[in-house]
Order: structure tokens, then C-alpha cells, then sequence
């Protein structure tokens, strides 16, 4: 890193996050509520310069009605409420709570798309998949989660393994295994690790100092696949392989095995190319159908700070792990 000099770039100087998204996703419950107790303290940096902005951060509890219920959603998946259709559609007659409670959130930290938006929102969420810590962003060429991904890794000295759209940048961030209703304390303190970081990121950026360019490996979401299914009945008839169960990100090639049926045939992977699943097993995608997602990984070479302006954003599903 070196000292931006004379740079006139926007500051990151509001932050949210967020946890509770889905309310039986405990870590980030618990979090939230003890960053809420601290007034003024590690989570809030506060001015230390008369030409600095201080970082305001917004802490929310996103869906208290499923927290309350220990419920991924009380109707809906709130998660999936932050359309623009959604956020903008009639309230009339019975609308679910989590459409409700979508366009309380884009009123508190958007409204999405404008310039009043909050210039960053982190989501926090656990997994009962195996898959570390990742930050999950739905641009591949969003270069603050790219830098915040790369920080990190760095602090953390090892590989790392949307409520998010709101926000002028966003990111999940992701942490298993962790059983939905539970909190683990090792989870949970990487969690706590992870937004501290974060934060430190963002004041090390608005302080002036240059994230110079890197090479990064991504994944890129190519498609989802299902549980085999009876044809009739459309329950399931197969579990994932026990070769591949808690393997996250780790290479899936034609031929591996992919399911165990229930009356133990193994069912192969028959793509036609190299792939890395993520996601797999996971409880909550169970009523969606998703047995695991299927990702392509590539070298994606991070722009420098001073580039960001000439930025063309790629919306796609891309992990940063």
C-alpha cells in the first residue's frame, strides 16, 4: 500500500451491517445485537483529523419477526425481496411481512439505486455447508469487495476459503458450517473478525492510502443442481456423495461421484468440463431445490483504487473465497 496523494475520491463514509437477513442464521444475530451495545468504541472509528470524515455504521437487525421465531423468513425469503419491482409494487391487500420489511430496509439504507444510498452494506450469514469464510457479490467487478476480499486474506495469513444490493457496493459474508438456530462460538468469532477487518479496510481507504492492483481467484456461479427426484411423487431419492459431502471449492471433474442413492447406487457428475461446488448440502436450499452450486474459478486481476471510476460492473453471482 502507498499514500494517496492529493486524491479527491469519495470516502466510504456510511457502512451497514446487517444481520438477521434470515432470522435462524445466528451469528450474525448476535453480532449485530453486540455491536448495538457499543456506542462509541472499536466498531464506530470516529474522526481523528479535521479533514477526515468520520465512518458512520449502521448496525440493523433486518428481519426481526423471523429472528424472533428463529425462522430463515416468517413468508418469504426476505433476500430475495429487493427488486426494484418488489421495493416499488403495490401495498394494497395482504402483502408478506418480508416485502414489508424490504422496503423499511430500503428506506433506512437506499433507496437503491440513488445517490443517498449507503455507500456500503455487509450481510452477514452462516451456511450448514462446509464452506469457510467467503464474501459473496453479485458484480465481478465490484473492487471494493475485490480489496476488502484481499485485505482479508492478508490479515488472516491463510486462503479464505440481496438485502447487499441496496447499498452503493455490497457484499454477504458468508461463514460455515454452522447448523441454522445455533451459534458457534469459533463461527462467531470469525464473523466478529471478519466485519472488524472490513471496517479497518474502509478506514485505511478513506484515510488516502492505495490499494494497489492484484491478482485474485474467483468463482463465478455457472448453474445449480438438483436433488435426483422421484418422478411421481418429486421427493428425493438420492443423498450427496459421501466423497463429496464438506467439500466446498474443491474440484469436481466428470466422472466423480455426485449422489448416493437411497439404495446405494452412486450417481457421477457427467458435466462436461472441471468444476468447483459450493453450497453443498446446504438446509435452507432444500425447499429451493438445490442440492449444490456448480462454479467456475478464474484469476480476476483487481483494478487500483485511483481505477474504480472507468469501472464497467458484470452482474453475476462471484464468490470471493
Amino acid at each position: 500500500r502507498t499514500s494517496r496523494e492529493n486524491a479527491k475520491q469519495s470516502v466510504l463514509s456510511r457502512v451497514a451491517v446487517c444481520g438477521g437477513t434470515h432470522g435462524n442464521e445466528l451469528s450474525g444475530v448476535y453480532l449485530v445485537r453486540e455491536l448495538l451495545k457499543v456506542k462509541k468504541g472499536v466498531m464506530e472509528k470516529e474522526e481523528e483529523q479535521e479533514e477526515e470524515e468520520p465512518l458512520s455504521v449502521l448496525k440493523v437487525l433486518s428481519n426481526p419477526r423471523a429472528m424472533q421465531q428463529c425462522r430463515r423468513y416468517v413468508d418469504t425469503d426476505l433476500n430475495r425481496c429487493f427488486t426494484h419491482a418488489t421495493l416499488n409494487g403495490l401495498t394494497s391487500g395482504t402483502v408478506p411481512y418480508e416485502m414489508i420489511r424490504s422496503r423499511e430496509l430500503n428506506a433506512m439504507l437506499g433507496p437503491k439505486g440513488r445517490s443517498g444510498a449507503v455507500d456500503l452494506v455487509c450481510d452477514l450469514h452462516n451456511t450448514t455447508a462446509n464452506m469457510g469464510l467467503c464474501l459473496i457479490a453479485y458484480s465481478d467487478c465490484d473492487w471494493i469487495c475485490l480489496h476488502i476480499f484481499r485485505h482479508l486474506q492478508a490479515i488472516s495469513n491463510k486462503e479464505s476459503y440481496s438485502l447487499d444490493s441496496v447499498g452503493k457496493h455490497g457484499f454477504a459474508m458468508e461463514i460455515g458450517p454452522q447448523p441454522h438456530g445455533v451459534v458457534r462460538s469459533n463461527v462467531y468469532t470469525a464473523m466478529k473478525a471478519g466485519v472488524q477487518h472490513m471496517l479497518d479496510w474502509v478506514c485505511f481507504f478513506n484515510s488516502g492510502t492505495l490499494f494497489e492492483g492484484e491478482s485474485v481467484d474467483v468463482f463465478t456461479m455457472i448453474k445449480h443442481i438438483d436433488y435426483p427426484r422421484d418422478s411421481e411423487t418429486r421427493n428425493i431419492t438420492a443423498a450427496v456423495h459421501p466423497h463429496l459431502q464438506d467439500r466446498d471449492f474443491c474440484p469436481l471433474h466428470p466422472e466423480d461421484p455426485l449422489f448416493q442413492t437411497f439404495s446405494g447406487e452412486t450417481l457421477r457428475y457427467k458435466g462436461n468440463e472441471p468444476l468447483y461446488p459450493f453450497f453443498i448440502n446446504e438446509c435452507a436450499y432444500y425447499e429451493k431445490g438445490i442440492a449444490l452450486s456448480l462454479a467456475r474459478k478464474r484469476p480476476f486481476i483487481e483494478t487500483t483504487a485511483a481505477d474504480w471510476r472507468e469501472h464497467t460492473h458484470t452482474h453475476t453471482h462471484t464468490i470471493f473465497k
